[in-house]
């Protein structure tokens, strides 16, 4: 005799209980207890967050920055012509520091000089401030 044969030898063959009150649960009932379930909802979600990247906005030189001003002058002059442009930009990351560097292409719309502001037709405004590089003029 083995020592959990001699220590539950007393009850090993009983039959199974059933209760008479309440009716025996379904398998799939019962399998679903044990199935896993979300303990920390968003999570996973914030882990993701937390690993995705974001860059800082670099600080342009002088020669660059005159450039850069001479391109959004000549843009300016031309505008009544609305010509196709390519603008990249700093776009800020709304819940984290730094954010990515952007290319928006599209017609030129309006400058504003009070906001400092480039406006695209599809309505893309782009602080001038922002901006690294305007291709297309």
């Amino acid at each position: 005799m083995t020592e959990s044969e001699e220590k539950y030898g007393d009850i090993l063959n009983l039959p199974h209980h059933q209760s008479k009150v309440h009716p025996q649960m379904s398998i799939y009932d019962r399998a679903a207890q044990f199935s896993p379930f979300a303990a920390l909802t968003g999570h996973e979600d914030a882990i993701k967050e937390t690993a995705r990247l974001t860059e800082e906005q670099v600080e342009l030189d002088e020669d660059k920055q005159e450039e850069l001003n001479e391109k959004l002058q000549t843009l300016i002059a031309y505008a009544t012509k609305h010509p196709t442009v390519s603008v990249t930009y700093f776009k800020p990351d709304d819940k984290k520091t730094g954010g990515e560097y952007v290319t928006a292409t599209g017609i030129f719309q309006k400058f504003r000089d009070y906001e400092r502001t480039i406006v695209l037709e599809d309505g893309t405004d782009i602080e001038c401030d922002r901006i690294v590089e305007i291709r297309g003029i």
